[in-house]
């Protein structure tokens, strides 16, 4: 892939198999917008576009957004003008139904996805990686306390908030959504494969060599 060639990729793996650091680098070396779908919906409700209210009632009362509306969501984000050269999504598709709603809006605009890289590591490794990481609250930095500590003991780097375990990476919490990704998401690796844009990389080398290699392999270099 050429250097200016539009790149609209998508992140996938499990959790703590690392896709924040990566996207984080992607993002920051090559300027491709990040686009989640916490943080979609929170910059939808901040702005009270039709979609973001709708999407505010589901999460106010602890509900999943329907799929119609994060699809819609999605279109909307994507026809940004930050989103022209290309976009890095995280969190989107999840399902296979998702994928096939991408897929048509992607072609309305006469764009595709052109990588899905995925992350791979084995569960033993993945539950060890997320005892050890930490949060910020406040700004939402993520440390490791195995490789990727903050640089005072306890403290964000960014914003000087106390970083914390989430509740939902305690070990009871994460073999639920691990388990929920091997069963929901894993599928989608498939659906891919067939559309010839699949690249995997082994997550459990260190972040510089997964960083180099997904750029050797997506001609971000």
């Amino acid at each position: 892939m050429a250097q200016n060639e539009e790149k609209n990729i998508i992140i996938m793996g499990p959790p703590a198999a690392g896709k924040g650091t990566q996207s984080e680098l992607i993002v920051k070396a090559y300027g491709l917008p990040h686009i989640s779908t916490g943080d979609m919906f929170r910059s939808a409700l901040k702005e009270q576009t039709p979609l973001g209210i709708e999407a505010g009632k589901y999460m106010a009362e602890g509900k999943l957004v329907p799929d119609e509306v994060t699809i819609g969501l999605v279109e909307e984000r994507l026809s940004k003008e930050d989103c022209k050269n290309g976009f890095l999504l995280d969190g989107f598709p999840r399902t296979i139904p998702q994928a096939e709603a991408l897929k048509a809006i992607l072609a309305k605009m006469g764009r595709k996805i052109t990588s899905v890289i995925v992350l791979e590591a084995d569960d033993e490794e993945l539950i060890a990686r997320i005892a050890a990481r930490r949060v910020c609250p406040k700004c939402g930095a993520s440390y490791s306390l195995r490789n990727r500590k903050p640089k005072v003991e306890g403290i964000c780097d960014n914003c000087g908030e106390e970083i914390i375990l989430r509740q939902d990476d305690r070990p009871e919490s994460f073999k639920v959504r691990l388990d929920d990704y091997r069963k929901k998401t894993l599928p989608l690796v498939d659906y891919y494969k067939k559309e010839g844009v699949v690249k995997e990389f082994d997550a459990l080398e260190s972040i510089e060599s997964v960083f180099a290699q997904i750029q050797e392999t997506i001609g971000l270099r």
